[in-house]
């Protein structure tokens, strides 16, 4: 953590304070990246260390095992949240947290997403090729071609909303959302 030094015991306890704040609310809303509360937290203490920090130094400052933050550092390092750095002199795995959240979150829901998406299309176009092959050889069945007709309408509905989310992501891992909507400047 940033030393407080040169600071005065109740200006530390609000700058802790605050900080707490912050990293509960990040270990609380991890969730969202499939992580456990406590790598959020993790991450909270990493994000307001100064520098690169070693598992041995996360895991004494936290109270958790080496086992526990070796697998909390390799979650965050997957997913591109925390960087795995050099560190002259240190024989140590050093890492320290990546400050564009933007691009975290442009990282991490844009394979979520395309994955998801690429598998739904998948789906239904096997679904409506099954369907339209039902429908051709019982043409005659109009109760069966009026219930074909309204699922194929909907899985076509479904297809154009996830062509929809492909443009989306592609303008999301193209940066071309922050032309759209941009990224605040640094107050």
């Amino acid at each position: 953590m940033t030393t407080f030094d040169g600071l005065n015991e109740e200006h530390t306890k609000v700058i802790e304070k605050a900080r707490q704040r912050v990293m509960d609310s990040i270990g609380k809303n991890m969730d969202l990246y499939g992580v456990t509360m406590s790598i959020g937290h993790l991450y909270g203490n990493m994000y307001f260390h100064d520098g690169p920090v070693t598992l041995d130094e996360m895991g004494q400052e936290m109270g958790m095992s080496k086992t526990s933050m070796s697998t909390g550092m390799r979650a965050l390092v997957d997913l591109k949240m925390i960087n795995k750095v050099w560190g002259k002199g240190s024989r140590k795995d050093l890492y320290e947290v990546e400050d564009d959240w933007h691009q975290n979150f442009v990282e991490y829901f844009s394979i979520k997403w395309r994955k998801s998406m690429e598998m739904n299309i998948n789906s239904l176009h096997k679904s409506l090729t099954e369907l339209k092959k039902l429908r051709e050889e019982n043409i005659d069945h109009e109760p069966l071609v009026a219930l074909v007709d309204m699922d194929i309408d909907r899985m076509k509905h479904a297809i154009q909303y996830y062509r929809w989310l492909g443009r989306f992501i592609d303008a999301l891992e193209t940066g071309q959302i922050f032309d759209w909507i941009p990224k605040e400047e640094p107050e």
